[in-house]
Parts: structure tokens; sequence; C-alpha cells
């Protein structure tokens, strides 16, 4: 019997302020992507999601907290309860959150960044993660800027399937913009993916995929600010040996740019998310994937970006054959 693939989403929520144009958080983009979640059948096994605040004036002035202490991600889990019920389905989800950085003005929050993953329990367990500790990749090209510059982190889960106790790891992240500070800034016309601070941080990326992902099958996925061709994609494709989803199941050509836009600003369009792989990974199909704009898509107009959802198997572990036993006489 084949194993069952395992489905995993990566979206840039925006802080689930895209109404307010990223100013500040409303319930109203909390409910709908919810709802958009809850939509997809099968349902994922892991969602990935970027730009999740802990709690702060820009995420609790227009949606006010339930509870003292309640942050973005607790009052988006209480929507993701809510569309479930509604539905009279078993909400299956466990949430985890990876702080980033802190804008405070005194005493005062301004503004939170940070990752989260959402496990489906129902097929999944976790074995580790490094919610205390994210790994820190931000690379600081101007050092008396440093605390000034939005800290950028890669959340690692080491994963369980419950059918087989199959392992595998799940990587997520958002890589900064190009700095202006480096003259190649200023000399090339497609800026994003080719930042020198970028490649910094794919390359810790990589550096620590390679470390902890042990051999074992493992999936890198979040808004990584770079098109295909870039040299970030380059890299990460190429020195790193990662494989493109997009690019293996044949939606995209990863030689073009701007084929496959995933995101959007004012009459910009842009492929700025990916999910990418190694280890034993085999993806299966996007379906559910389309480019920012796209009407018919579910999530169409909830964020400036738009999900990827990929469809993978685990290829079957190698075979160790025991020795012969000898014979007798």
């Amino acid at each position: 019997m084949p194993d069952s693939p395992l489905r995993i989403v990566t979206y840039n929520v925006r802080y689930f302020g895209h109404m307010l144009r990223g100013l500040a958080s409303t319930m109203g983009p909390k409910r709908r992507v919810a709802a958009a979640l809850a939509a997809l059948d099968p349902l994922p096994d892991v969602v990935c999601l970027q730009e999740v605040e802990t709690t702060s004036l820009r995420s609790t002035i227009a949606d006010r907290p339930k509870h003292p202490g309640q942050t973005q991600l607790m009052a988006f889990m209480g929507r993701m309860d809510e569309t479930f019920s509604a539905q009279s389905r078993d909400m299956p989800y466990e949430a985890f959150y990876f702080r980033a950085h802190h804008y405070k003005l005194g005493e005062v929050s301004l503004y939170t960044t940070g990752l989260a993953v959402l496990v489906n329990k129902r097929t999944l367990q976790v074995d580790k993660h490094n919610v205390d500790a994210p790994q820190s990749i931000t690379h600081h090209h101007v050092l008396r800027l440093k605390d000034r510059k939005q800290s950028r982190i890669c959340a690692h889960m080491r994963l369980v399937r419950r059918e087989d106790g199959r392992p595998f790891h799940v990587f997520n992240t958002h890589l900064s913009l190009p700095t202006p500070f480096a003259r190649e800034f200023w000399s090339t016309k497609d800026k994003m993916g080719c930042g020198v601070n970028q490649l910094h941080e794919a390359r810790k990326l990589a550096d620590f995929v390679s470390t902890h992902s042990d051999s074992e099958p493992f999936v890198v996925c979040g808004d990584f600010n770079s098109p295909p061709s870039s040299p970030v994609f380059r890299y990460l494709t190429g020195a790193a040996r990662l494989t493109c989803a997009q690019a293996a199941v044949g939606q995209i050509d990863p030689n073009v740019s701007r084929g496959f836009p995933t995101a959007g600003f004012m009459h910009m369009r842009m492929h700025l998310d990916h999910v990418f792989s190694g280890g034993g990974v085999r993806w299966l199909d996007t379906q559910e994937t389309h480019p920012f704009g796209d009407l018919k898509s579910r999530f169409h107009g909830l964020s400036d970006h738009m999900p990827i959802v990929g469809r993978f198997a685990l290829d079957a572990p190698p075979v160790i054959l025991a020795p012969p036993v000898p014979t007798v006489g």
C-alpha cells in the first residue's frame, strides 16, 4: 500500500492587516484566511505563516484582544476554531509561534514580527522545535544600524508521520529585502534576490538546514524576497542543492523571474515565495496554488501575497540488508 502524501502551505499573511494596507490587523482577514485554509481538501498537514505579530499597537488597535495577553496567533486560532465549529468539524491544528523582532517606543510596543507553524495533529506528531530560540539568519550590512534592522529567523520543526513513524523536517523563514547600502543595489535593474545581504542570509539558512535535517527528508518554505533566476534562487537550487516544488511539477520555469507572481504591490507583480525540499521529498502537485491576482483563488484579496500549496511524498527509506547467516557444518 503506497504511503499517504503530505500537504504543506506557505503563506505570508501580512499581519492579517491587508484591508488597512498593513497598517493594522483586523478581524475580517483572520476569519477569511481561516475559512480559506479550512476549505482546502485535503486539509494541509502543515501550514507555515510569515509576518505574524505577537502583540502590539498595530495588531490590537483595530482588533482588540478578547482577554489580556492574547496574541495575534491566538486570535487567529480562535477564528480557526469558529470556522471548524460552524461546519461541525473538529479543528485539528496546533499552532507554534517563532518570535523575530520587537519594535518599541518607550514602553509602547509599536509592532512585532514573527513566523508561525500550524501542525495537523491527526496526521503528525511534533518531535522537536526551536520555538524558544529560533535560528537567526540576519545579515547586518551596516553594524551601527544592527539594532534597528528587522531580525530574520528560521523556524525549525521535526515532525513524525503518525501512520508509519517516518520523520521529516520543516523550515519556515522570511529573508530580508535587498540592502540599499550596497553598491550593487544601485547598479542593477532587478534588485530582488540580488542583495549581498540576501545571499549571506541564504547561505546561513542553507547551513542551518543541512546541519539540522540530519540526512532526513525536509521542506524549506517562506517568503524569500527573491524571484526565480535571481542569485539567491540560483544559489539555493544550485550550490545548496534544494529542489523547487513549483519547478519540479512543471508549474514554473525556474529561469523566468516574472512568469508566476506570488505577491503584488500597486502595479508590480513579483514571485517572492517558494517551497524547496531535499533529502527524499518527491513533489506530486501544487494544486490550489494560483498566481497573484487570480480571481478564481479562494485566497484572492486576503493578503499582498498568495500561498503556495504543495503535496509531496516521502521516498522509501533505504533498505538495510542483514548480513547473510553463516551456514553450519
